[in-house]
């Protein structure tokens, strides 16, 4: 008979050895693309959430950032779920464009978040489905699962709010829009409404540990759907030229921005296509910048 030393550390105390002729099931991930956010969607987690809004997020944002905002009037006769794509250069974009949305969709508005950045562990899942509303998508790859998940929320009457570029800018500028807000607006029938945010990029650039207080700008643009037999990629041209006009209608005036919108010589938002040290210094000009000089900055972060 063994001893009763001889049994701690061992089963029931430990967990059994799996037995190595019997092959083990696949591991249930509760992360990443397979966190649930449903949670977040239901009335305690909305009221706590409208709550934090009013008492802490929107206080310490015009503290910080003090935003303000133009382009309500052309969204003004929208009252279905919108997708709002706008262009990313900081974690302070969610936060400060969920304060500019209407009030009408503010609550009733999906954030789309990285599942390998903020669900990859429980306290940050948990932290950005309560704060935010965001629910995980593939940024990588194209998803079905992502795919889906957002089409059914859309259609349930929840609006979206995304960033066709797939993660923040590296270096300031812009980079290439991916089809999926153009796509979920062609499959859903949803309005695809272009932002464009200003100034969180000076406030909390990538890399930064404290904000600096500044001024941020968002504008939000004509709704967007897709013309008779136009796909998601063109869609997608046409919402990041529309981004685009945004910036410029923001640098310089609505005629300026809509006059060269109209000759398709609005600035790109993606700048030069040189070396770092010639994207950085290009992005410091302001107004000497090639192509708007003596028509005002072009763009601020």
């Amino acid at each position: 008979m063994r001893r009763p030393d001889a049994l701690a550390g061992t089963f029931p105390f430990a967990a059994p050895a799996w037995p190595t002729s019997v092959p083990r099931p696949p591991l249930e991930r509760a992360l990443g693309m397979d966190y649930d956010t449903a949670w977040a969607r239901r009335y305690p987690a909305r009221f706590a959430r409208m709550m934090l809004q009013r008492v802490v997020t929107a206080p310490v944002l015009r503290a910080l950032a003090d935003p303000h905002c133009d382009g309500l009037d052309r969204i003004a006769h929208l009252n279905e779920p919108v997708i709002f794509a706008a262009n990313h250069t900081s974690h302070l974009d969610a936060p400060v464009l969920l304060g500019a949305i209407p009030q009408r969709w503010r609550h009733r508005t999906i954030v789309a978040g990285a599942a390998d950045y903020f669900f990859d562990s429980r306290v940050k899942a948990a932290t950005l489905a309560l704060a935010l509303n965001a629910v995980p998508i593939e940024r990588q790859r194209v998803s079905r699962t992502s795919a889906a998940r957002l089409e059914e929320l859309l259609r349930s009457g929840w609006s979206l709010l995304i960033f066709p570029e797939g993660g923040r800018s590296p270096d300031g500028w812009a980079q290439p829009h991916r089809a999926g807000a153009a796509w979920l607006g062609a499959r859903t029938g949803c309005p695809v409404v272009p932002v464009h945010l200003e100034g969180t990029g000076q406030i909390l650039p990538r890399g930064a540990r404290r904000p600096r207080p500044g001024t941020t700008h968002v504008t939000f643009g004509r709704p967007l759907r897709p013309g008779a037999g136009e796909g998601a990629r063109k869609l997608a041209a046409r919402l990041e030229a529309a981004v685009a006009a945004l910036a410029d209608e923001q640098t310089t005036d609505w005629w300026t921005a809509t006059r060269r919108a109209a000759q398709r010589t609005t600035p790109s938002l993606t700048g030069p296509d040189a070396g770092a040290w010639r994207r950085s210094w290009a992005l410091g000009l302001g107004s000497r910048r090639a192509g708007v000089a003596s028509e005002g900055r072009w763009p601020r972060r």
